[in-house]
């Protein structure tokens, strides 16, 4: 049943929740390594999916797949949460947050350019303007306003964050075609990214027992972030009218997460990266109005 108030207080509980992840990765990756807080936060993530599932009675789910869909969950794992977080937190700590967060936020351009060789799809225009225009508020964060000088603060950290764009595009794509229930699926991407984790922290990293404030920011990232969020979200979606009417709530998060950045983090937010994320927000949102058309 349809409640668009019940829709909007899930959709706004969701946006607040996703503001604050960027400030509590960098407040948690002074405690522990990139590859000790993935190893927390998706041991959290994982058990929060087990008690999903036990609570929505899916866990026979689990017994009807098959080996290509286990195989199939074990690459969705892959690139998400091993690949993406690792990624994703490594940019962050190497990276001011209020430069990884909105690279990071590129997503749903790279999810255009990928659409083209992996779904078939043309790229018109207006399309081509959207990328433009989301590259150049790239460009504006990346160097801090020197475009023409391609003055990169950190480009390695640039490309770190941008990568992770890709890398959630990619997830995205085969997910979407992946029809299984969402949340089994989700749970075994999540049970095989964390085999992975735990043997790149052992390889590369210790595993270690944190100092508590490491911990409690490992558990909200992997609570919060991997968890949830997710499936309030989800929830918010369900309830809506339209898809439309929460769905660009979602534009809110990271001018949101700008001010937790400066408030919590003490960042002084440069207006490089406020005209770069207007930048990135404007192609975004001129690229979803052609497929709001286009499906419409």
């Amino acid at each position: 049943m349809k409640n668009q108030k019940v829709a909007y207080f899930y959709a706004v509980s969701a946006v607040l929740i996703w503001s604050t992840v960027a400030s509590a990765f960098k407040i948690s990756l002074q405690y522990l390594d990139f590859l000790q807080l993935l190893l927390i936060s998706a041991l959290v993530s994982t058990f929060v999916l087990t008690i999903l599932l036990i609570i929505k009675n899916k866990i026979k789910e689990l017994t009807k797949y098959s080996l290509k869909e286990y195989l199939r969950s074990a690459l969705l794992g892959f690139l998400n949460p091993f690949l993406y977080y690792i990624l994703l937190f490594k940019a962050y700590s190497i990276l001011p947050a209020q430069e990884a967060q909105p690279l990071n936020y590129t997503w749903p351009i790279m999810l255009v350019l990928l659409s083209i060789p992996l779904l078939n799809q043309k790229v018109n225009l207006k399309s081509i303007i959207a990328i433009i225009i989301s590259f150049f508020g790239v460009l504006t964060i990346s160097t801090q306003g020197d475009i023409l000088g391609f003055g990169f603060t950190n480009l390695y950290g640039a490309i770190l964050a941008l990568s992770t764009a890709i890398i959630w595009a990619l997830f995205w794509i085969f997910n979407k075609k992946d029809k299984r229930d969402e949340i089994p699926k989700l749970f075994l991407s999540f049970a095989f990214g964390f085999l992975y984790i735990f043997i790149a922290t052992i390889s590369f990293s210790e595993i270690k027992i944190p100092k508590i404030n490491g911990l409690l920011g490992a558990c909200y990232v992997g609570f919060f972030e991997m968890g949830i969020t997710f499936v309030i979200w989800s929830k918010a979606l369900e309830l809506s009218i339209t898809t439309a009417k929460v769905s660009n709530l979602i534009y809110l998060v990271p001018f949101l997460s700008l001010v937790i950045i400066f408030f919590v983090l003490g960042e002084d937010i440069l207006i490089s990266t406020i005209i770069g994320l207007v930048f990135i927000v404007i192609g975004i949102i001129l690229e979803q109005l052609k497929l709001t058309k286009k499906n419409a």
